[in-house]
């Protein structure tokens, strides 16, 4: 039993790193798929909801307070990820439908937790190109909320669905006595 919690304890590590340095990566790159949640999608499915919840607020914790404690608050988007990926995996498996569909879900689900973050913290506007379809969304009678939802919801799709696809295939490629060390 020590060691499975050593285990445990070093993947939600490796799962923090990940998120952080993917996170980091992907917004240098300009690329569509943040994968700042990888790291809680993988720990969510293998270990359950319990570790992908923390996983995914220490992910949000450490990288705001290495950049802008502003951006903690988001935690709660990347601990709803946890949770959800992780109540799936333990009912339904984390197969290839299961992934597509809890992305899919997420996609809807995270923007409803963020976007009211978004707006509290950085006014709907997040400093990329994605602002001018925001404001001119509100120049066209949306109010900020629905104009900052619907533009998270479209980035969110890529992002999520493509997360949840990544982690079902790096598990399924996962050799059976790794995965067996959380069992």
């Amino acid at each position: 039993m020590k060691n499975k919690k050593v285990y445990v304890t070093a993947f939600c590590g490796v799962a923090v790193a990940m998120n952080i340095v993917l996170g980091i990566l992907t917004s240098a790159l300009g690329i569509p798929l943040y994968l700042d949640t990888l790291g809680t999608v993988l720990s969510a499915a293998i270990l359950g909801p319990l570790p992908g919840v923390i996983v995914g607020a220490l992910s949000n914790i450490i990288t705001g307070l290495i950049y802008s404690v502003s951006d903690i608050p988001f935690c709660l988007v990347n601990m709803a990820v946890g949770l959800i990926v992780g109540l799936v995996a333990k009912k339904f498996g984390f197969g290839l439908i299961p992934a597509v569909l809890t992305g899919l879900a997420l996609s809807f689900i995270c923007p409803a937790i963020g976007t009211p973050i978004g707006i509290f913290v950085y006014g709907g506007l997040n400093g990329s190109f994605s602002d001018v379809l925001v404001m001119s969304l509100v120049k066209g009678g949306k109010t900020i909320f629905q104009a900052s939802f619907l533009r998270n919801v479209a980035s969110n799709l890529i992002d999520k669905v493509g997360t949840c696809i990544i982690g079902f295939l790096l598990i399924k490629s996962m050799p059976l006595r790794f995965l067996e060390n959380f069992k």
